[in-house]
């Protein structure tokens, strides 16, 4: 890249980083706890809404089964973490639920649940994205009126972030996730005091509304039904917890260690604030409806278009500390911040895991590798990406992109679990030690009760959320299932076709013959020095090479050529339908055929431009028949450039732009005592020399 474009690249991100600074991107707990575990604990902003969302289809009646609910995620939450403490520590290299499935269960089950992270990752930018411009919509009119282009900005904003890298975004995601979780706890603390001691009657901002249900005095089967659908809604709480497991590596050592702490860190804190707003929901008389328009009443009379149905979180917070205190804006405030932010568990995920794949062979090269900042660039601006069209596609309405999630999630959960129940056999058919055995088998427990809970969970959510939007989250898991199995056997093709033989073949062998070839179209002096380094490769034959299109030009170039008595045979081609590619590419095939064992060098003349625009001045025809002689076999092809005045001058701009230095590029200090050397001259966006070239056929 030229220095030019680097300059606004270091400005968003920052200088380049060096690989051995590695280490010092590594994340204490303090700072891994919001890095990784943002997507739980802000969960707690919607997720409570989703319970009484489903609820309010039976009416205000169904929502005493809420708490209830609750203690079932309570329950599962509990479940998932203790499960995933045990991948942890044995499973500490990052591959998460997809190294477990891989390892113990087959490719095959490895590539389903990299496919279903895949997917689930991308949910959570989108969700996460519209819930945080949904909350900050009701204090901001212009961020709801314009919601796909405010989450659009908003995770171009989140992507420019990351790419400046792990430990420098997570500094910035700490603080907004620690109000966050303040807030949460005093609104909760305080709800209490002023409902258990004061004895105060705490009224949500829809206490005194009532809600049309949609089907009234449910009752067996169907009531059974709708009370798992909000179960399924509820589980989105869990969302996240995987990412921990994922990102062992990004800890600071003991990392197995400080990953186990920080998921019991993020479990306790995520059900406390999730059961407290249900319970305080519950208190204040707090409704919901899918369609409040219609289904909420207020006075006997539908609200109508016009209303605005707030979250959960903001309702309860209004009852708690009163509409438009400062408690409640910086609470409103804080909940849009940390959803936003909270899609960093997957920029932190999702990249780590595709360089992974990657590396695996399932994903292209390019996403194994890490960026200027040391973060994994490709796999972030990729993310990015597929989150922007998914919040094209569904207009930023977290309540549709709601409905595509925790499928992924709980697909992965299941099969992890499976694998590590496999694990903990494997070690215990040739651990002997009874200390050892015992801890593998509380641990074998633990995963196997997981497995089994979550599993029915999965069923659960296919049941109930298929039709709402879950078939596409699957759609999508096929989908990236077969384009990394058909890449995994492009490179496994690949592999196989070029790998060294062990005896001797034809790519061994010296070719009989050199038959070298000069495209020329005038005597000029890149034509001249084209010839004289043909010359110089002594190939057993020479010739140079012309196709006549222009009769007139081609007699100027004949005589020129007797003329100056170049002593390199001249052939001319006839073209009677003014093609150049086609009958060059056809003569070089003759010579194929004739002496398979010879090989062809093709010697392009080429002149090399400055500008851009000098490129659409110039016939492009070297170009293509570079592009069509690369799939002749046998054939070489060699481009002799030759530089004109424009591209000199490219040059010294270029040049100039390197003894440049952008405002704190260079750092002038002491003796660093670690390195022994000075920390000065370091190099900024200048250092480095770029010109722009442009080809055409001399």
């Amino acid at each position: 890249m030229s220095k030019l474009t680097d300059v606004p690249k270091r400005i968003l991100i920052g200088r380049a980083l060096r690989s051995d600074r590695l280490g010092e991107t590594l994340l204490p707990k303090r700072i891994a706890l919001p890095v990784f575990a943002s997507d739980p604990l802000s969960s707690v902003a919607y997720a409570p809404g989703e319970v009484l969302l489903v609820l309010s289809i039976a009416g205000v009646s169904a929502y005493h089964f809420s708490p209830w609910i609750a203690v079932a995620v309570v329950v599962l939450m509990f479940t998932v973490v203790a499960s995933y403490r045990q991948n942890v520590h044995a499973y500490p290299s990052g591959g998460g639920d997809y190294e477990v499935a891989t390892t113990n269960l087959g490719p095959r089950a490895g590539l389903t649940v990299a496919s279903a992270l895949l997917v689930d990752y991308v949910l959570t930018v989108a969700v996460s994205i519209s819930s945080g411009v949904e909350n900050l919509g009701s204090a901001i009119p212009f961020v709801v009126e314009h919601k796909v282009f405010s989450a659009i900005a908003v995770i171009g904003l989140l992507t420019v972030m990351n790419l400046r890298g792990v430990r420098e975004s997570g500094k910035l995601f700490a603080i907004p996730t620690y109000v966050f979780v303040a807030g949460v706890f005093i609104m909760i603390a305080w709800g209490a005091y002023q409902s258990l001691v004061l004895g105060d009657t705490m009224k949500a901002p829809t206490a005194d509304f009532e809600i049309k249900p949609e089907h009234q005095g449910l009752a067996g089967f169907a009531l059974v039904f709708l009370l798992l659908r909000a179960f399924s809604s509820g589980c989105a709480a869990l969302t996240g917890v995987e990412a921990i497991s994922n990102g062992v590596p990004a800890f600071r050592k003991p990392k197995s260690k400080n990953a186990a702490t920080t998921l019991a860190l993020m479990g306790g804190l995520a059900v406390t604030m999730f059961c407290g707003i249900i319970g305080l929901a519950m208190a204040s008389g707090v409704k919901m409806a899918e369609t409040p328009a219609h289904d909420l009443l207020r006075d006997g009379v539908p609200v109508g278009s016009d209303y605005v149905q707030n979250p959960v979180i903001s309702q309860v917070a209004a009852a708690v500390f009163g509409q438009g205190t400062f408690f409640f804006i910086l609470l409103a405030a804080a909940t849009a911040l940390v959803l936003f932010l909270a899609a960093n568990t997957a920029y932190n995920g999702f990249p780590l895991l595709g360089s992974i794949l990657a590396q695996d062979r399932y994903l292209p090269r390019q996403l194994h590798t890490r960026g200027d900042r040391l973060a994994f660039s490709n796999g972030i601006v990729l993310l990015a990406g597929a989150a922007m069209l998914l919040v094209g596609i569904y207009e930023a309405d977290s309540t549709k992109l709601i409905q595509l999630y925790i499928v992924g999630v709980f697909v992965s959960f299941t099969l992890s679990q499976t694998g590590m129940v496999r694990h903990w056999n494997r070690h215990l058919r040739t651990e002997k030690d009874p200390a050892v055995r015992r801890r593998m088998v509380r641990s074998r427990a633990i995963n196997a009760f997981g497995a089994t809970f979550t599993g029915l969970v999965l069923i659960v959510v296919l049941a109930t959320k298929f039709t709402h939007g879950a078939w596409v989250a699957l759609l999508g898991m096929v989908i990236f299932y077969g384009v990394m199995s058909a890449i995994r056997k492009h490179y496994d093709r690949v592999a196989a076709e070029i790998s060294a033989p062990d005896e001797p073949g034809d790519e061994t062998a010296r070719p009989s013959r050199v038959h070298s070839i000069v495209l020329v179209s005038k005597v000029h002096r890149p034509t001249l020095r084209a010839v004289g380094y043909a010359k110089l490769m002594r190939s057993d034959k020479l010739e140079a090479l012309s196709v006549n299109v222009d009769p007139a030009e081609t007699k100027a170039l004949r005589d020129e050529w007797e003329r100056r008595s170049i002593n390199v045979p001249l052939k001319i081609l006839d073209s009677p339908y003014r093609e150049i590619t086609r009958p060059v590419i056809e003569y070089v095939k003759s010579i194929r055929r004739e002496n398979p064992r010879d090989a062809v060098s093709v010697i392009i003349p080429e002149y090399v431009v400055g500008h851009w625009y000098e490129h659409l001045l110039h016939n492009q025809s070297a170009l293509r028949l570079k592009g069509r002689l690369l799939f002749t076999p046998g054939v070489m092809v060699t481009s002799v450039p030759y530089q004109l005045q424009s591209s000199e001058a490219a040059k010294r701009r270029a040049k100039k732009r390197s003894e440049w230095n952008a405002p704190g590029a260079v750092r002038r200090g002491p003796v660093d005592p670690r390195h022994g050397k000075e920390p000065a001259q370091q190099g900024g966006p200048g250092n480095g020399t770029g010109t722009g070239t442009g080809t055409g056929k001399a």
